[in-house]
């Protein structure tokens, strides 16, 4: 969810078709991933349904106050970013629409090594490298000569700031960072 995922909330109101529009939960990935995301609809109870865009991009869309009320449950408290607020946002709009009483959500705090988010997170967000560099030796091209070396690199990318709530990544970042120093 905090990688590849989305809240969609819609204004209060209509739309100029006359439609009401409601929240949407949408997670956004390659088509090869179709097999991974049907394989969690079906763990859901069938909620949700799948759209293609443009020719190799899927998208996981859950629209309906059910499958969002599954999801909710299953994820309220284990958000480390700023997509908790989005979630309380989600989760107050609901309540509000329809009659609901879901608690809000906690950031979760824990230790990062007590569950699985680290792990998703890097699968939607970062990768892990290896480097094989055979030696050579110098010549006329190369003024050094160079060892074969081996490098093993980790990369997690986030923009600066979560758009919808306009709040700052640096602290899931820090924690993120203060969780590798600590093990080292």
């Amino acid at each position: 969810m905090e990688g590849d995922g989305h809240i969609s909330l819609p204004s209060l109101g209509v739309t100029t078709l006359n439609r009401v529009l409601n929240p949407r939960i949408v997670f956004t990935s390659h088509i090869e991933n179709l097999g991974s995301y049907a394989y969690i609809q079906s763990q859901l109870g069938g909620i949700g349904r799948f759209q293609l865009y443009g020719n190799n991009v899927l998208r996981y869309i859950i629209g309906d106050i059910k499958g969002i009320t599954v999801l909710v449950n299953l994820i309220s408290g284990k958000l480390r970013t700023p997509k908790n607020e989005r979630l309380n946002d989600l989760i107050l709009f609901i309540n509000q629409k329809y009659c609901l009483n879901l608690p809000n959500s906690n950031l979760d705090i824990s230790c990062m090594s007590s569950n699985s988010w680290f792990a998703g997170f890097t699968d939607a967000d970062g990768h892990f490298g290896v480097k094989i560099v055979e030696a050579r030796p110098k010549s006329d091209k190369r003024k050094r000569s160079v060892s074969t070396n081996i490098s093993l690199k980790f990369r997690l990318d986030q923009r600066c700031y979560d758009k919808p709530n306009k709040s700052t990544m640096s602290p899931v970042m820090q924690l993120i960072a203060g969780f590798f120093f600590q093990r080292s």
